[in-house]
């Protein structure tokens, strides 16, 4: 299984999310400021005038806006440069960056763009808009926000990183990521290293720019030419990050921001890792214990550890022999194990996990097949969405490798299985992967503060599998104006996912500016 630290919420697809999320960059600078090295260039004041002269035709810019099939929306093409030290006019070259948007419905008094972003990193944000966000999110909030979002460069329409075709992409996902002998090591790192290679060949151009600090800078362009001064913002998962590393860039500039289902951007790769292998265990128990009280569970009726014990033992098999699906893949514990962390992120779907458990069991895992599927956004004629390619991008970039290589993740190994009996041993060596990057990382673990910022609204899910709630915690606590919002309950993220209570807190601070009290719990 490769759970490549995808983060992202569950608003699109069933589960698409992974392992290790991902970090951060180089620390903020203070507004005003100059920063310098990939990625960063001079920050701008709140007045245009302050903006740096070799960056104002960025932020002056004029979007041509034009329907873009989806009844009600509209898109357009901004340009941002490739790299913020040498823009266009200093000789570099740009990059265009897909936005759309639904205007606002009304009634009542406009409020503005109210950006969003889903997480990934690598999840299209326009997707998310036009399937969810712009359609689904509370009517009072549609009806006075402009819904606008951007797929952040490299992801989906915006220069996409590009790695692997379809049969190299099916190859890879069957590749054991628990190797059990020399001989399997050797073959995931292989693996690895073609990965990373694909990447180099197809899109070397873009990949040492795809990082969390040149987004977050693409959104203040953005935010300029949508004619705001301050960014409102949704962004779930690793959108956190991304909206928390924005504020931390410009916190004048940051206005209404909700970071829900938040990464703590102060800790290093493998501490990321094994945090998020002990989020999917506490979300395996959960599940294990629906399971166990439903007569159909084809874990039996034990307690989480034994039925843990099965799970992994079926694994182990599946390992040995893997079972048909009904087409030429078959489901072997690579893909099995993808599929059961997929339908960790809902709990909506843990019937149709239980299903799909049950009929690889008795020999056809085409249910379980299909949930790895949704989880690296495979298509039915066999081609692949970028979002794992961009993924490995810009988590590779963000921080260093969690692994230097296999002696690492064989002395972390215990640490992991501590951590998930069930998970642990997949995930320690699916964060091998940036080992092989091409690109040296320009990021490291750092603290976000985000000072002089208004109040920012942090929430975090008590039994979140992919951004553990203490990662909430930790995020609101180093933000200047962090508070503190939880939802006591399962799966990950919290807002539009059925409780009143988060949903009527969040709206609020959306329309009237109100945010809760620090520590407010749902």
């Amino acid at each position: 299984m490769d759970t490549r630290r995808v983060l992202r919420t569950t608003g699109t697809v069933i589960a698409a999310a992974g392992l290790f999320l991902s970090g951060c960059t180089t620390g903020g600078s203070a507004p005003g400021a100059a920063a310098s090295g990939p990625g960063r260039a001079a920050t701008t004041g709140a007045d245009p005038a302050a903006t740096p002269a070799a960056l104002a035709p960025y932020y002056r810019q004029k979007l041509t806006w034009r329907a873009c099939g989806v009844p009600g929306f509209e898109c357009a093409t901004m340009k941002a440069p490739l790299d913020y030290a040498r823009p266009a006019s200093q000789g570099g070259k740009d990059i265009e960056l897909a936005v759309a948007r639904k205007k606002a419905t009304g009634p009542g008094k406009r409020l503005g763009s109210l950006l969003v972003n889903p997480g990934g990193p690598g999840g299209s944000a326009i997707g998310y808009l036009q399937a969810y966000a712009g359609i689904g999110y509370p009517a009072p909030v549609r009806a006075r926000y402009d819904m606008v979002a951007v797929d952040p460069r490299g992801v989906a329409r915006s220069a996409p990183v590009e790695c692997l075709t379809g049969p190299a992409m099916d190859a890879y996902t069957q590749v054991d990521q628990s190797p059990d002998s020399p001989a399997e090591q050797a073959a995931l790192v292989e693996a690895f290293k073609k990965f990373a290679q694909g990447c180099a060949q197809r899109s070397g151009t873009v990949l040492p720019h795809v990082s969390t600090v040149e987004a977050a800078r693409d959104m203040d362009v953005l935010r300029a030419v949508l004619g705001d001064e301050k960014l409102n913002y949704v962004g779930a998962s690793y959108g956190t990050f991304l909206g928390a590393t924005y504020a931390d860039l410009f916190p004048s500039r940051a206005g209404r921001l909700v970071l829900d289902g938040a990464m703590d951007p102060s800790r290093p790769a493998v501490d990321l890792n094994r945090d998020q292998t002990e989020g999917f265990e506490t979300a395996f128990r959960s599940f294990a214990k629906d399971c166990a009280a439903q007569p159909d569970c084809p874990l039996g009726q034990g307690n989480p550890d034994e039925m843990g014990r099965r799970l992994k033992d079926f694994f182990r098999k599946l390992d040995a022999q893997p079972v048909g699906t009904g087409e030429p893949r078959t489901l072997g514990e690579s893909l099995a194990t993808t599929g059961v962390i997929a339908a960790m992120y809902d709990e909506s779907a843990w019937p149709q996990l239980r299903q799909a458990i049950t009929d690889a069991m008795n020999g056809d895992g085409a249910g379980l097949l299909a949930l790895a599927d949704s989880y690296y956004e495979r298509e039915a004629d066999g081609t692949y969405q970028n979002l794992m390619f961009a993924n490995a991008a810009v988590n590779c970039l963000d921080l260093p490798p969690a692994f230097r290589g296999p002696q690492d993740v064989q002395a972390a190994l215990p640490s992991f299985e501590k951590a998930s009996p069930v998970f642990g041993p997949g995930l320690a060596w699916a964060s091998l992967n940036c080992a092989y990057w091409p690109v040296k990382a320009t990021g490291t673990p750092h603290r976000l503060e985000a000072k002089g910022a208004a109040p920012i609204v942090v929430v975090g899910t008590t039994r979140d599998p992919a951004t553990p709630y203490k990662w909430a915690q930790a995020l609101a606590g180093q933000l200047d104006s962090g508070v503190l919002l939880t939802y006591d309950g399962d799966g990950h993220t919290a807002y539009g996912r059925g409780s009143d209570c988060i949903d009527s807190t969040i709206n609020r601070y959306l329309l009237e500016g109100a945010p809760p009290k620090d520590g407010k719990r749902c």
